[in-house]
């Protein structure tokens, strides 16, 4: 089940690349291609760090196909996308607690210590999203003041709490998605945000 949870989260990064490229009038072979490296970027660059060999999409190509059938079809149905792009970001959430978790999981499992679980959860999580707006000249949401990268780092905190005290229990990814999840939801319902106390302003 999370496996094909998993390929549902990939496509929606998939769109939501192929949306972002498509405001620049980039070409189809530009635009599949970013729409891939949103949904695979976060997982290959973890995979490097931890000198996973091969990497996860090559070790299962499932996950470049999904990618790259997601991202065609958006190309050329991307008229008819942009009415539920507000699902899509909802999907997109999903996707951010999925991986995340996924990811701090398997970090986890490979021997590593919880801090680095919680940094590759989060890398994971947002890397490709970072690449996305990067490519596409946008300011990263990363950089922003909107709750992005937070409710990856809480999900991951939590995830790594309870292993560490409860190891192998079965909601232990559960809760952590859940709070991952209805974190960045709220954000994306409501428009939350950081107070003013907590972000920068540069004095003119």
């Amino acid at each position: 089940m999370i496996y094909y949870l998993g390929l549902i989260g990939i496509a929606a990064f998939s769109i939501t690349g192929v949306i972002a490229a498509g405001k620049k009038d980039m070409d189809i072979f530009s635009i599949v291609l970013l729409g891939v490296v949103t949904a695979l970027g976060g997982g290959t660059l973890r995979d490097i760090l931890l000198d996973v060999n091969p990497v996860f999409w090559i070790a299962d190509l499932s996950y470049l196909w999904v990618s790259l059938l997601a991202s065609i079809l958006t190309f050329f149905l991307i008229r008819y996308v942009t009415h539920v792009l507000r699902l899509l970001l909802f999907i997109d959430a999903f996707g951010l607690a999925l991986f995340t978790v996924l990811a701090t999981e398997k970090t986890i499992g490979l021997g590593f210590t919880a801090p680095v679980a919680v940094l590759m959860g989060l890398i994971t999580g947002i890397a490709g999203g970072m690449i996305r707006d990067l490519l596409t000249g946008r300011m990263p949401l990363l950089l922003g003041k909107e709750f992005y990268a937070t409710p990856a780092l809480l999900g991951a905190m939590v995830f790594s709490i309870l292993t560490f005290y409860f190891p192998l229990h079965n909601l232990n990814r559960l809760c952590a998605i859940t709070v991952i999840f209805i974190v960045r939801a709220s954000a994306i319902q409501w428009g939350l945000y950081y107070p003013k106390w907590l972000t920068y302003h540069r004095k003119t």
